[in-house]
């Protein structure tokens, strides 16, 4: 059977418009509970969390303990890390708020600085980060996504992304300690 080639032309702009559509942060304005990133994060937060391949394989899980300040209108998040090896990380968050839904922030491992947007119960931003896979260092830019749910657990899930595809995703389950 012979596609026409107008058939195939408008499959492929369907698929790569479907592609480069995205949701945006904005469309969670009114949404509840609502989430305000200093507020959930001053004091201390645990979180669980894996890290998947391109194929939803589990190639890492670990914990993350967050002691979360606030120093004017600044954020802090220092994260460490403990994966399931027995290895561990670190890494230190500084945000500072722009207005009600901009931030600004960087980390010890992140190059320049991230914009970061919180409207209603979602938080959203992209980042670049280098991660050592095996012998090597492969940059990603990591989507980053968090939704807080009305039990007050905040759900995180990460696209690793290179080139514009999705090589591996990140899911966290964030719980507040100290409140």
């Amino acid at each position: 059977m012979k596609i026409p080639g107008h058939a195939i032309i408008f499959a492929l702009l369907a698929f790569f418009l479907t592609a480069c559509s995205s949701v945006d942060v904005e469309d969670y304005a009114g949404t509840e509970p609502r989430l305000d990133i200093a507020e959930y994060f001053t004091g201390t937060t645990r979180a669980w969390g894996m890290v998947q391949d391109y194929s939803g394989e589990v190639q890492r899980r670990f914990t993350v303990t967050i002691e979360g300040r606030v120093d004017d209108d600044t954020l802090i998040l220092d994260e460490d890390f403990v994966f399931a090896d027995g290895e561990t990380d670190r890494r230190v968050w500084r945000f500072e708020r722009v207005d009600e839904h901009h931030w600004i922030g960087s980390a010890n491992d992140v190059e320049g600085s991230v914009e970061a947007h919180q409207y209603g119960h979602a938080f959203h931003m992209n980042y670049p980060l280098d991660i050592d896979i095996g012998d090597r260092t492969i940059g990603f830019t990591m989507n980053d996504w968090m939704y807080l749910q009305s039990d007050g657990r905040l759900i995180n899930r990460t696209a690793m992304q290179k080139f514009g595809l999705t090589l591996g995703e990140i899911t966290l389950v964030f719980e507040q300690v100290d409140r």
